[in-house]
């Protein structure tokens, strides 16, 4: 029997996932905007079609939901859903963080270790994709909360991972603090200590250097790489920034000290331009230390001025770090950038833009660095924990971050070299998709049906 075409087997996949995930929107966004870039790879490797690559690709590997239960200050019994979705491990142990929002469900939690299948390829550090949280919120809750809520997520979690098997590590609304009770109800179940179990440790016990900065550095890394491939550098240049949490404060810090000028921040009340460059110490002192919001900086900083309700995309600049949360530039934004003079879009964020703004991006010649390559520096620096835990060292803060940068020029060198080979020099989401796929194919290849 002959096999498919490309375009039909992707056809048939994607038909297969959508009756399979059914009203799982975000899943199935990550799933189309991924095989619909793979065409020309299956038509180059029509043995991947042979062994079902991409249906073995699109469904877990595991899946696991659980009840939280945990009590509150007031002594009221509170009850939230764990998940943890173990997606692939072709390439190594599964490696992806925990999130605590309200808005984590399975969709959102697959969507996340899809991308980190690819992610993690890109990083060449031999780990798999996973993903996992609980619509637990950690906002407002005191500190005792926040442990009892963690002591009993880890109670059912230890049951699945380990430094051979899965390694989570923090997301958003899970930092130094939860790491740290999750970490310690571990070890008092188990009775013992397993460094390599989880990531994002505090530096003092088992934690790397640059971890926190990681995703924020490696977005800029990379996209310092995307302007030299065009001749440009950072220096001199206005960006955009959304958000005000880890991944958007590293971000404005690594451009300033690159010799650009991070104008904007934000939160879900709306967001603040200082034409002096955002003061990256008042930030943490609002947003980390305080747990303000965005306006409090505004009131400050004599240069800065907050807008209400509105997006940082409405602001000229010549970068865009999109740092917040999905689905964030839309088309209306992508059309304001342009207006503005956008040269750059980097996601630090995952899935931050839509693929409408994304093919508009690319038609008007913006660069554009996908979320698996330009945020890959966060779980890039989670495997280089991982080493140093299993070799009980520790690497100074600026041998971490050498180690970083050169994983991101990486990152960049793969993604683009496989947009060169599949015919679209610069399309760094074909680029990303490509060069992750090939690797984590070879790989479920060469093991078996499994």
């Amino acid at each position: 029997m002959s096999l498919p075409t490309a375009e039909e087997h992707v056809h048939a996949v994607l038909a297969t996932a959508a009756r399979r995930s059914v009203g799982e929107k975000e899943f199935m966004q990550a799933v189309h905007e991924v095989l619909e870039t793979l065409t020309p790879v299956l038509q180059e490797h029509p043995e991947y079609i042979e062994a079902g690559i991409l249906d073995r690709l699109v469904e877990p590997e595991r899946q696991i939901l659980f009840r939280v239960p945990w009590v509150d200050d007031t002594g009221r019994v509170r009850v939230n859903r764990g998940f943890r979705v173990q997606f692939n491990s072709a390439l190594g142990p599964f490696k992806g963080g925990l999130r605590f929002h309200p808005s984590v469900n399975l969709s959102v939690v697959k969507f996340l270790g899809f991308e980190q299948i690819f992610k993690n390829a890109l990083t060449g550090q031999r780990i798999g994709g996973g993903k996992g949280g609980s619509d637990f919120d950690p906002a407002g809750r005191s500190d005792g909360e926040v442990m009892r809520f963690c002591q009993s997520f880890m109670t059912e979690l230890v049951h699945h991972i380990g430094e051979n098997m899965d390694v989570p590590a923090g997301d958003i609304g899970v930092g130094a603090r939860e790491i740290g009770y999750m970490f310690g109800q571990h070890r008092r179940i188990t009775q013992r200590y397993e460094a390599g179990t989880l990531t994002g440790k505090g530096v003092g016990w088992g934690g790397a250097e640059v971890r926190t900065e990681a995703t924020g550095f490696g977005a800029v890394f990379f996209a310092e790489e995307m302007l030299r491939k065009a001749g440009q550098g950072i220096a001199g240049l206005k960006a955009a920034v959304s958000g005000s949490g880890n991944v958007a404060i590293h971000v404005i810090q690594k451009v300033e000290q690159l010799g650009g000028r991070a104008i904007t921040a934000s939160d879900s009340s709306g967001y603040i331009v200082d034409e002096d460059g955002i003061d990256v110490e008042l930030l943490k002192q609002v947003k980390v230390v305080e747990r303000a919001r965005i306006s409090a900086y505004a009131e400050r900083r004599p240069s800065a001025r907050f807008v209400k309700d509105g997006k940082v995309w409405d602001v000229p600049v010549d970068l865009a770090f999109p740092c917040a949360t999905e689905n964030e530039i839309g088309l209306a934004d992508a059309q304001a950038l342009i207006r503005g003079g956008v040269r750059a879009v980097t996601e630090g964020a995952n899935m931050p833009t839509t693929p409408e703004a994304v093919a508009l991006f690319q038609e008007a010649s913006v660069l554009f660095a996908p979320g698996k390559a330009a945020n890959a520096g966060g779980v890039a620096t989670s495997a280089l924990e991982m080493r140093q835990n299993a070799a009980r060292s520790r690497w100074d803060f600026d041998t971490s971050e050498n180690r970083l940068h050169a994983i991101m020029t990486d990152v960049h060198d793969s993604t683009y070299e496989a947009s060169e080979r599949y015919g679209r020099p610069g399309d760094y989401v074909l680029g990303a998709n490509a060069a992750a796929f090939v690797t984590v194919s070879q790989a479920m290849l060469e093991q078996g049906v499994i």
